[in-house]
């Protein structure tokens, strides 16, 4: 089932990423903001998701330093060539999948 907006315990979940990493990385990237509840809590979409996923894969499997990883995103995000073209509703099932896969393979 999809939600609209994830604990800090199922992102970490989700991604692999521990609490205390996603608090920090929070901290360094711009691109990665999730908002707080009424009570304090963070709040994750679908969105932040996908930032953490790629910043694993950069910093976790692609040994980028954080400094590095940081201008991997900046540079992504002035490239008007990038996904910004793709329709909505494709973006959207394209997220499905992409999570739906990603806990697939964190089960095998």
């Amino acid at each position: 089932m999809k939600k609209l907006y994830y604990s800090i315990g199922e992102v970490s979940e989700i991604t692999g990423i521990e609490p205390h990493v996603l608090r920090y990385w929070e901290s360094v990237f711009k691109d990665l903001s999730p908002k707080k509840n009424k009570g304090g809590n963070r709040v994750y979409k679908e969105q932040d998701i996908e930032v953490i996923v790629k910043l694993k894969k950069l910093i976790k499997e692609k040994k980028y330093s954080t400094k590095g990883a940081k201008q991997v995103l900046e540079n992504e995000t002035d490239d008007p060539t990038k996904a910004q073209d793709m329709p909505v509703n494709l973006k959207k099932d394209l997220r499905e999948i992409r999570l739906f896969l990603n806990k697939m393979l964190e089960k095998l």
